[in-house]
């Protein structure tokens, strides 16, 4: 029983050096909200929560799949990630708006989202000041 309670640990294990930035901020956030769901009242947990959920976790999904796409696939990704989160944050407005929220919780996830967005903006930029130099052989 001693070598269970040894192997199991209550701190998550550290990100893997691959994991990009941006991914490990979304994932942070994740957990913080997949903490926070079974608290929202009923209506709005099987509603907006459902919600909420689901973009969390195509986010997650999208952004593993821009950090390893080609260099031709990626911006299009990054497109897209922008959209899907930009919808997360609406939704997240409205519930907390509904009450489904206290203030303190919304702040706390919509800093992380805020820092998200600034990491995406800047990988955004990044591509598309390479995009141009590339193809013109610079």
């Amino acid at each position: 029983m001693s070598q269970y309670n040894s192997f199991v640990s209550s701190n998550p294990p550290p990100p893997t050096a691959s994991e990009i930035p941006i991914l490990t901020e979304l994932k942070e956030c994740y957990l913080v909200w997949h903490g926070f769901l079974p608290h929202i009242p009923r209506l709005s947990r099987y509603t907006m929560g459902v919600k909420i959920d689901t973009l969390f976790l195509e986010l997650l999904e999208t952004t593993r799949t821009a950090q390893y796409a080609k260099r031709e696939d990626k911006l299009a990704l990054l497109n897209i990630l922008s959209h899907k989160l930009d919808n997360l944050k609406f939704f997240f407005t409205i519930l907390w708006e509904a009450h489904g929220l206290d203030a303190g919780k919304y702040g706390q996830l919509s800093q992380k989202l805020v820092t998200a967005g600034r990491m995406l903006g800047k990988w955004l930029l990044l591509l598309k000041t390479e995009a141009p130099a590339a193809r013109t052989g610079a």
